[in-house]
């Protein structure tokens, strides 16, 4: 059963398909190996044992009875525990939601349910997907299973985990400024943002909602692009959702895997995004990734976005300006568990003072603090006025540089996964390590990683970066790239957890 846990999502379809396994069989080995590991790693918050089991016999039943089952019927997954799954915990990695059962389930989990995928549980993540490190979830910290004294990335470090540990043969993910690829990158896994509004936020308890996006993480590229096609399109409960685009994500994704001879291909390197700032050894791994890439065949072209050296400021403005306005609501008297004062007159000011200051991190206190100062009278249009024009002059930069090439290849991460501890009293070094991934959110636009190689023994990603709308073609370019990687076996060395398990 432990080669099956090594296999594909499709792989794995396939297996069941054609009776070499059946659901039930396989959910219960995913469920044990999370007994095992879960207590070294945390990836997980929540286990649904009873009702992952009761999906997957049910699946079975059906395909026992011959009744017709969508194609991923039967494959187990994971949810990042800011989803709404109705009656299990969600609690975003923070005490303010400890212990809440949502009433409703998010669209992306009405998805899952329609594609009969049980659900093995929630993952952890930096509280309310405020973080690059997962080191600042209420509940303690994930750890790498590539080297478990260093952090996994973030804030979905527990989704990019539960994969590459093997613990779940995909899960789903939320990307504000990298929370997908920057822990992707770090674990040598898979992650894709797809473009803004492709995947329905509904549901998805909001951090800065002109920002997040659900998207997958995976172990290969077809499986991302089979899990976008699963859990997106057009949804009506969604004010930002797009309208149903027929592009054949995992057709594209097929094609790129099997092309040789990559001529005609146009790949940019965005100047901005190779400089200060990036360790030797990512850039090593990326350098040699872009040679291979142009001995077979293809045209390799420098572009350059002069306002990507003020992404990072605007977008740490305008994020936290939408963090103030949307965890406004988490009060004790609307959400939230509710603390009463330990001395002095109990009044709604004072409640609403003990319960933020009880229940928040320092992180979420800190990014509240900054975005209500740039929202306040007198500095608005000074700060969040400013950087939503340098937004749009990152969109026209990146539009222009679609304008000479398909797709830019990036680093995804400056650097390799660090240890724990190393920057978490440095905000502004925390906030380096989204310096990649930032850029496409800020424009709407669709990125992904693949693991490029290793340096220092871990991982590097390489980001793959497209046209807005163009995410087939996203999928198409970022399996080339990964098929480039794979003669370097790049597989997370996990037998040292498991015989410490």
């Amino acid at each position: 059963m432990k080669d099956f846990l090594r296999k594909s999502a499709r792989e794995l379809a396939r297996a069941l398909q054609t009776g070499e396994l059946c659901s039930t069989e396989l959910t219960r080995a995913y469920l044990d190996r999370i007994d095992a590991l879960n207590p070294k790693l945390n990836a997980f918050l929540y286990v649904d044992r009873e009702g992952a089991l009761e999906a997957a016999k049910q699946v079975d039943a059906d395909r026992a009875a011959g009744r017709d089952l969508p194609e991923f019927a039967g494959v187990p997954i994971a949810l990042k525990d800011n989803m709404c799954q109705r009656g299990i915990p969600t609690t975003c990695g923070s005490k303010m939601l400890e212990g809440w059962k949502p009433p409703y389930d998010a669209t992306v989990v009405k998805r899952l349910y329609a594609a009969r995928m049980p659900i093995l549980g929630h993952t952890n993540m930096d509280e309310f997907a405020m973080g690059s490190s997962t080191e600042h979830s209420a509940f303690g910290v994930t750890r790498n299973p590539w080297d478990p004294q260093r952090i996994p990335g973030g804030s979905g470090g527990g989704s990019a985990t539960a994969v590459a540990a093997l613990l779940a043969p995909w899960a789903l993910g939320s990307d504000t400024g990298g929370s997908i690829r920057q822990p992707g990158a770090m674990t040598g896994t898979v992650g894709a943002k797809p473009t803004y509004g492709a995947v329905s936020r509904y549901g998805l308890i909001a951090m800065a909602s002109s920002l997040d996006q659900i998207g997958p993480v995976t172990r290969t590229v077809a499986d991302a692009a089979a899990l976008q096609k699963i859990i997106g399109g057009h949804d009506p409960l969604d004010s930002t959702s797009l309208p149903d685009e027929k592009s054949c994500l995992l057709q594209a994704a097929n094609e790129g895997s099997a092309k040789t001879d990559l001529s005609g291909m146009r790949f940019g390197l965005v100047t901005e995004m190779m400089g200060e700032g990036y360790s030797s050894g990512v850039l090593s791994v990326f350098r040699r990734v872009v040679e291979e890439i142009r001995a077979r065949g293809a045209q390799i072209t420098e572009v350059s976005c002069p306002s990507l050296d003020y992404a990072l400021g605007a977008y740490y403005l305008i994020m936290p300006a939408e963090v103030s306005s949307n965890l406004a609501r988490f009060d004790g008297v609307r959400y939230g568990n509710r603390v009463l004062p330990k001395s002095g007159p109990v009044t709604a000011e004072t409640m609403m003072r003990a319960t933020r200051e009880t229940n928040f991190g320092t992180e979420v206190k800190r990014r509240i603090i900054l975005g209500t100062h740039a929202l306040s009278a007198g500095y608005y249009d000074a700060y969040y006025g400013s950087a939503q024009k340098v937004r749009t002059l990152v969109q026209r930069d990146l539009a222009a540089a679609f304008g000479q090439c398909d797709v830019l290849l990036s680093p995804t991460s400056p650097t390799v996964a660090f240890r724990f501890g190393e920057n978490t009293h440095d905000p502004m070094a925390m906030y380096m390590n989204d310096i990649a991934t930032i850029p496409a959110n800020l424009a709407g636009v669709p990125a992904m990683t693949v693991p490029g190689g290793l340096s220092e023994g871990l991982p590097v990603g390489v980001q793959i970066i497209a046209p807005a709308h163009e995410d087939a073609r996203m999928y198409k370019y970022a399996a080339v790239v990964e098929a480039l990687a794979h003669s370097d076996g790049i597989q997370c060395p996990i037998d040292a957890l498991e015989e410490n398990a």
